[in-house]
């Protein structure tokens, strides 16, 4: 299918790309368009106007500033995985990196579109929301920050205002010491989550999880963080009857409904499966006492 007809500007500077947007309430923002531009085709969205960044001034590359990473709002997922400063200070972002679509894809979609986009399978919101990342957005009224947990409101919505852009999304370093693990179960290599799992955790001095964080995707109709696995595996020693006693304790937090790709207990049982797999994993990256 093609889609409906649109306008089309490429605005050159940050103030003219928010002018521009902010002129027709039907206008959305044009990134790397692996989502918007399908949508388009099948006619699922119908923009009046596209206001293409890709020209835009300072909008472009991925910078370490101390314990946080900062993404611009055109760098594509492929310089985000391939990114050496990255793979060091928080090689979680490469290893859930390798989990989205395929090559071609990741060459040109970007991290923050996929953001923007907020579709509740993927692996870039449930990055943000294991880790709190945060998202800058600029409009007609000035720049704030939001917090990944505010960002993600439900299926394909978000917090973000209609006349701002994401001008980068923000995640931290990985804490010294820290072990990490990332999975999900497709349909086929490629396809969003049917569930997705991130994990973070670290040990104390007698071998206990402390600080550990446990997200999913394709579960609800965004992003969620699974506190109430968390607690159940916090101050423990990790064993196999801590982890059944997280999984269960995670099943309320599948929400999403029986659908034309699986039904709601089988994600159940998924959840449940990559939390017993995962957590170990991350814990045996953290015994190893430096980011790997």
């Amino acid at each position: 299918m093609k889609p409906p007809l649109f306008r089309y500007e490429a605005p050159r500077t940050l103030r003219d790309a928010v002018a521009v947007l902010a002129s027709d309430p039907d206008a959305v923002v044009l990134a790397g368009g692996q989502s918007l531009v399908p949508a388009m085709n099948f006619r699922v969205a119908t923009p009046s106007l596209l206001v293409d960044i890709q020209h835009v001034e300072g909008l472009k590359g991925v910078a370490i500033e101390g314990d946080t990473i900062v993404i611009k709002a055109m760098t594509r997922h492929r310089e985000l995985e391939l990114d050496p400063g990255v793979r060091r200070v928080n090689p979680l972002i490469v290893e859930t990196m390798q989990h989205v679509a395929h090559v071609p894809i990741r060459n040109r979609g970007t991290v923050v579109g996929s953001l923007c986009h907020a579709d509740p399978s993927a692996e870039m919101p449930l990055l943000f929301v294991l880790l709190d990342g945060t998202l800058v957005a600029t409009g007609p009224v000035g720049t704030r920050r939001i917090a990944a947990a505010d960002f993600f409101q439900s299926f394909l919505t978000t917090s973000r205002s209609q006349d701002e852009i994401v001008i980068e999304a923000r995640l931290p370093v990985l804490p010294e010491g820290a072990g990490f693990a990332f999975d999900e179960v497709t349909r086929r290599h490629g396809d969003y989550a049917l569930v997705g799992v991130g994990c973070v955790v670290s040990l104390d001095g007698s071998g206990r999880a402390q600080n550990i964080r446990l997200a999913a995707c394709g579960i609800s109709d965004r992003p969620v963080r699974l506190k109430a696995a968390e607690a159940a595996l916090d101050g423990s020693l990790l064993a196999a009857g801590d982890l059944a006693a997280a999984a269960r304790a995670s099943a309320d937090a599948v929400t999403q409904m029986d659908d034309m790709n699986t039904s709601m207990s089988y994600r159940r049982r998924v959840l449940s499966g990559l939390i017993q797999r995962l957590v170990p994993i991350a814990a045996s990256r953290a015994r190893g006492g430096k980011r790997q």
